[in-house]
């Protein structure tokens, strides 16, 4: 038997997660988001089958002008992945209900710029436009800092970074957002 989750409820528009909720099923589309047709029928697709919320990503001012067309064409709960463009988050922002970032993206842009500057920035949207966040932590671009600091033990790197992360968020006053932990190792996830 499976141990109780010690989670805080956190909203993703009108869905819970988290907490003595049910638990979410939350798929991405598959496509190019500027290709409207297919994302389209992804998302009817994955709304049928009963998904509680959507991913899709943003790669461009192209796809959030996509984005903002498709968003309207479903009730289903919409996340956006920004993939390395954090900046793109105040224009899909009024669009959708989460925000994903992916912290290891962060550094590569703006470099000027501290990484919990760009993270409260990203806060201050998603609380200004009632979005959660999510913490995206993909272990195939773990920032620099984290892979020397925790030399060989990439879980060690992993878990310093969605700390660190969360911390962030929590000092900025921002709670309504959630750590995911990617790894094409299920080995690594689970420990």
């Amino acid at each position: 038997m499976l141990p109780p989750r010690k989670t805080r409820s956190i909203q993703v528009g009108p869905l819970s997660l988290g907490g003595s909720n049910p638990i979410a099923v939350q798929s991405m589309a598959a496509t190019q988001t500027r290709d409207e047709k297919a994302t389209g029928r992804q998302i009817e697709l994955l709304s049928a089958a009963g998904a509680d919320l959507i991913r899709i990503a943003v790669d461009s001012t192209r796809d959030v002008e996509s984005l903002i067309r498709l968003c309207s064409t479903t009730d289903v709960p919409i996340s956006v992945d920004l993939q390395e463009n954090y900046r793109l988050a105040e224009s899909v922002a009024p669009h959708v209900q989460k925000i994903r970032y992916n912290p290891g993206h962060l550094h590569h842009h703006e470099k000027e710029t501290p990484i919990a500057e760009k993270v409260r920035w990203i806060a201050q949207v998603a609380q200004a436009n009632d979005c959660a966040v999510r913490i995206g932590v993909n272990a195939g671009s773990i920032a620099p800092e984290y892979d020397e600091a925790h030399a060989n033990d990439h879980v060690g790197a992993i878990v310093s970074c969605a700390v660190d992360h969360c911390q962030i968020l929590d000092d900025a006053g921002f709670y309504n957002y959630l750590v995911s932990i990617k790894d094409s190792d299920p080995r690594l996830v689970i420990e």
